[in-house]
């Protein structure tokens, strides 16, 4: 957390806002304290600024979980729908810590499911949060959404050995036989792991070897 607040402490720019309301600012985020920001941002902040990384105030308030603060950001027009520089989302980062809450609020305010690259389903599966990969299948997520480099959200469930989630994303159609780029398959990843129980779901699904 400490580190956090330093780097957004120097590298956020903010037109109009006095180098002293820098402190001022992260602590009203860090406590949520929707009111203290809504003041700081009438001193001619952008609410869409992002550091160097492209990472957003809405970013900040969901890897926070400063459920108030998004609320109030996105009523303020903050962009749901914006990436950093390393493609990740609002919703990304809420699917990543299987925050159901987040995730509903942003995908309401318009954050989008699909996207091309990593998408929110992966980071749910890549962290085993079942119930936000149910969450997102039930609101239009593409199940065998590739990343760019071939990865499906399936593969990245079995590579942490997510065994609930593995069988959340077949029960929803996803294919046991996609190939990466690399050549991988879950059911090759599954092997080299040593988990047979997921080897043995994935074969029922029609995996081949």
């Amino acid at each position: 957390m400490k580190k956090i607040l330093v780097l957004l402490c120097i590298i956020f720019h903010f037109s109009g806002v006095q180098a002293g309301s820098y402190d001022d600012l992260l602590t009203a985020m860090r406590l949520g304290n929707v009111y203290a920001v809504e003041q700081l941002l009438k001193k001619g902040m952008d609410i869409d600024s992002t550091d160097e990384n492209a990472n957003t105030l809405l970013m900040f308030a969901v890897r926070e979980n400063q459920l108030g603060l998004a609320r109030r950001l996105l009523e303020q027009k903050a962009k749901a729908a914006a990436r950093n520089r390393y493609g990740e989302t609002a919703l990304m980062f809420a699917a990543a810590d299987g925050n159901l809450e987040m995730m509903r609020l942003l995908v309401e305010e318009g954050a989008p499911v699909n996207q091309t690259g990593w998408t929110p389903l992966m980071y749910a599966a890549w962290k085993g949060h079942s119930e936000a990969v149910q969450y997102l299948l039930k609101h239009g997520a593409r199940v065998d959404a590739l990343s760019s480099s071939g990865v499906s959200a399936l593969m990245m469930a079995v590579r942490d050995g997510h065994l609930v989630t593995a069988k959340v994303l077949l029960s929803a159609g996803a294919s046991p036989n996609l190939r990466s780029d690399s050549g991988g398959t879950a059911l090759a990843w599954a092997l080299k792991s040593g988990n047979d129980e997921i080897a043995n779901l994935l074969r029922q699904a029609g995996a081949r070897d």
